[in-house]
């Protein structure tokens, strides 16, 4: 199992065990049992960190968003893997680093761990919810492109101006 697939997995069964026990225990005691248990010697600790810790950060907005792109579903009623799944890859899909975790990434892998963990029609659902989001908002962070790099763009200008001649 790829080291960043086991990652989510990880923080998968971490987020639906604290969910389950009605958030009443305390996440990051959980999230480090589970590490040590089902991933020692993960290679990317800290992006279990990042992802998990933007879940927890963001959650009721996370939350807010599901239950738009999903109005027939209310948030409660969403199995405990498929809510957590849409929240792991909402998260990712909106706070990521874009070159680290790319938009189709990132619902891929909720796809993915959908299939893997849920039910028969978990893959389908996540992939409906993660698309209509993904429509609505366009490709999050792609306006947010980098500048182009220095002289990039007074070599367009040459070439402009070469065309024009």
């Amino acid at each position: 199992m790829a080291t960043r697939h086991l990652a989510r997995s990880i923080i998968l069964q971490s987020l639906s065990e604290w969910d389950f026990w009605n958030k009443q225990r305390d996440f990051a005691g959980v999230l480090e049992r589970n590490m040590a248990e089902f991933g020692p010697g993960i290679d990317e600790p800290d992006f279990v960190l990042r992802v998990a810790n933007g879940v927890i950060s963001h959650l009721k907005e996370l939350d807010n968003i599901i239950a738009k792109a999903a109005p027939e579903w209310p948030i409660e009623q969403i199995s405990i893997i498929d809510r957590n799944v849409l929240r792991i890859g909402l998260s990712e899909l909106l706070f990521a680093n874009r070159e680290e975790v790319p938009p189709k990434v990132a619902m891929n892998e909720a796809i993915e761990l959908a299939k893997a963990y849920g039910g028969p029609n978990s893959g389908k659902f996540v992939n409906g919810v993660l698309g209509t989001i993904y429509r609505e908002l366009g490709e999050p962070g792609k306006d947010m492109q980098p500048p182009p790099k220095k002289g990039a763009e007074q070599k367009t200008k040459n070439e402009e101006e070469k065309t024009v001649e």
